[in-house]
């Protein structure tokens, strides 16, 4: 028996698996070029850290790399400028002129990215990425460009509506100028952010990173936090309707307030600001990791920021060019809490440029599957500068121990193994030191030298 309908059912079949496939499963592991080279990262730059990352980092997972902000902005030669402003003409506009299309989105700027030439847009350079076996990620910033408003820029996928008539000139981001915010009230309003993700799907974008999702603002009862949920909501029933399984992270910091909406709507969401190689700031990390720790779960993470390690300022935008600020042992500190905290791990530095000894963070297997498989993460105890954090291995028998020592001075710490459930007597492995430690009995013992970890694998017998 003939069945004519048979093929397209299957087709429709495969699609609608395709675009229900769920993403970000466990912590996605990438590079991000905002660090190392701020607003201003090349084509050539990105390929030779996908180039790296594919050698190097792929076999142990490592597999997004992210063009973050400021691709449409014509820099001039040599400029490092971060934050970079557009300013108005007597006529009303907008210079230097973002790279865009007829319909208001931002392409980008060519000599940056020359193979995005002739409206070929960042495909060329994802297919690059694709082509390593890894995924392609940009940065966005929220809203409508300000020189698509002032184009009356029309709106693709409707009958005459232009950029001026969905804009929402009253919400601005307070540190980048080129946007306003959308009104999602507006007819055409949803219409606008579809183009913009259906455009990014015709690129072979795999992830973005949408900033300005959020502002938190000083007032003298206390500061206050807008929330774009509004927006949020359109851009995750954006990427519904092009059937493309996108990770969708959420920027900047968000309060824990928000964490309901974010889990039902977003991928990732930054939990702090923006996170650099100071210890005070690495130290506060600990409190925030702590609070958002009972949220991550399969398909939607807590994002700690990225990883502070390497040379992580070539042109960025804080400080001089630089390695690390961070010592060896602060730099174990920070990637182990964000082991145990399983936020997501996007490399900051420049990848080309890594030592054998941030190579090391960033391939140790054991580490990484305290990362990407444990389960009931959690700071167990914390005394003072002397924080636990413990979760459950994915074999059933072992848990990961983290005992970190936020203070100046060494100081002894503790595993009592009942109270970890891991019974009477254990084998105890040092994660980073790759060496085993004994059997012992009730209890383990160790130092911890100031602003270090000791990173355990406790399995009981």
């Amino acid at each position: 028996m003939k069945r004519p309908f048979l093929f397209p059912l299957l087709l429709l079949t495969c699609n609608m698996v395709l675009a229900q496939a769920p993403v970000a499963q466990s912590p996605p592991l990438g590079w991000n070029s905002y660090n190392a080279y701020g607003a201003t990262v090349t084509e050539a730059e990105v390929k030779e850290n996908a180039a790296y990352m594919a050698e190097y980092l792929r076999p142990r997972g490592w597999q997004f790399v992210v063009v973050d902000f400021c691709w449409s902005y014509a820099h001039p030669p040599t400029s490092t400028q971060s934050n970079p402003k557009q300013f108005r003409l007597e006529d009303g506009a907008h210079v230097p002129w973002l790279n865009m299309d007829a319909y208001g989105r931002l392409l980008p700027d060519e000599r940056k990215f020359p193979s995005s030439a002739r409206g070929a847009g960042f495909k060329p350079l994802a297919d690059y990425v694709h082509g390593l076996g890894l995924k392609f990620g940009i940065h966005v910033m929220r809203g409508i460009p300000k020189q698509a408003v002032w184009a009356k820029s029309p709106i693709l996928g409707t009958n005459g509506i232009t950029a001026d008539q969905i804009a929402d000139t009253t919400s601005t981001c307070p540190w980048l100028n080129h946007m306003y915010g959308v009104d999602m009230k507006k007819p055409g309003a949803q219409a606008y952010y579809n183009s913009l993700l259906d455009l990014y799907a015709q690129w072979g974008v795999d992830y973005i990173k949408v900033d300005d999702l959020g502002v938190e603002k000083a007032a003298p009862n206390g500061n206050t936090f807008t929330y774009y949920k509004n927006e949020v909501e359109a851009i995750r029933s954006a990427i519904t309707n092009t059937r493309r399984p996108f990770v969708f992270s959420v920027s900047p910091f968000q309060p824990f307030s928000n964490s309901e909406h974010l889990r039902q709507h977003a991928n990732l969401f930054r939990i702090s600001n923006d996170f650099w190689d100071e210890w005070p700031q690495l130290k506060k990390q600990f409190d925030y990791c702590a609070e958002w720790a009972t949220v991550g779960a399969p398909g939607h993470w807590p994002d700690a920021d990225m990883l502070q390690l390497g040379k992580i300022a070539k042109r960025g935008p804080v400080a001089k060019p630089r390695f690390s600020r961070f010592t060896e042992a602060e730099q174990r500190t920070h990637m182990t809490l964000w082991c145990m905290a399983r936020s997501p791990l996007m490399m900051g530095g420049n990848l080309p440029d890594n030592s054998v000894f941030v190579n090391n963070l960033l391939t140790n297997e054991e580490a990484l599957a305290a990362n990407q498989t444990a389960t009931n993460s959690r700071q167990a105890s914390r005394n003072g500068d002397l924080v636990m954090w413990t979760s459950e291995a994915a074999d059933g028998r072992s848990h990961h121990v983290a005992l970190f020592n936020l203070g100046d001075q060494p100081a002894p710490m503790t595993v009592d193994f009942a109270q970890l459930g891991a019974g009477k007597k254990a084998n105890v492995r040092d994660i980073w030191q790759k060496a085993y430690r004994g059997l012992f009995k009730k209890d383990y013992t160790v130092q911890i030298p100031p602003h270090d970890v000791v990173f355990l694998r406790v399995t009981g017998i």
